[in-house]
């Protein structure tokens, strides 16, 4: 399927959106004189707000007829994944948490329509050029960094982003473990995934 304009006014207003969504809980977060790296500190709102930034810079390459680019498709790779990943771990892990002050219409944006919007991204209009799997050790770093910080950063503030990163809720560092395995499998399946249906998609085209 061939990006249109509408396209590019798609990405660009989902994108608004995101941030919109994100900015506004921001300003309670702050107004709670909850700590700002805390907010940033969650997987989610790091996703969401990679995947704004890819799809604003995809409606700006499409407006200026950019010449593709493999770093920008890896990129879109990445953020695709990433928000594959916040859809189905808050449907099996945190669907049923305490959100806190988290706004039902943010909740709305950020874990439901958003994954679905950037996933549809990458779907409908696969990278070109087109990237292999191997991209999908971008994903996996970007993940693993992630877990990294989460774990050596909440160890010294005693603060976990997530209740399954937290040792004390889950057993120990056993069972965040076992958590870590899990969510590693879903990050991987979810990679390997976009990165073959768009490479099948690129087998088809030529």
């Amino acid at each position: 399927m061939t990006p249109t304009p509408l396209t590019a006014g798609l990405r660009l207003a989902f994108a608004l959106l995101a941030l919109t969504a994100i900015g506004w809980q921001l300003w309670l977060h702050v107004g709670l004189n909850y700590s700002v790296l805390n907010f940033f500190s969650y997987f989610t709102n790091l996703s969401n707000l990679l995947a704004a930034g890819v799809l604003i810079a995809g409606a700006c390459r499409q407006w200026t007829q950019a010449r593709p680019s493999a770093a920008f498709e890896s990129l879109r790779a990445v953020a695709a994944t990433c928000m594959l990943v916040v859809g189905v771990v808050f449907v099996l892990l945190l669907r049923d948490v305490d959100l806190g002050a988290l706004r039902p219409w943010v909740n709305s944006v950020v874990h439901h329509a958003m994954p679905v919007v950037v996933v549809l991204d990458w779907l409908l209009w696969p990278p070109r050029p087109a990237v292999g799997v191997r991209q999908l050790r971008w994903v996996v770093g970007f993940a693993g960094f992630y877990l990294a910080y989460s774990m050596v950063r909440g160890a010294a503030v005693g603060w976990y982003p997530y209740p399954f990163l937290n040792p004390e809720k889950v057993g120990g560092y056993g069972g965040v473990s076992v958590y870590a395995l899990g969510i590693a499998v879903v990050v991987v399946a979810a990679g390997w995934a976009l990165l073959a249906w768009a490479s099948r998609r690129a087998r088809a085209a030529t």
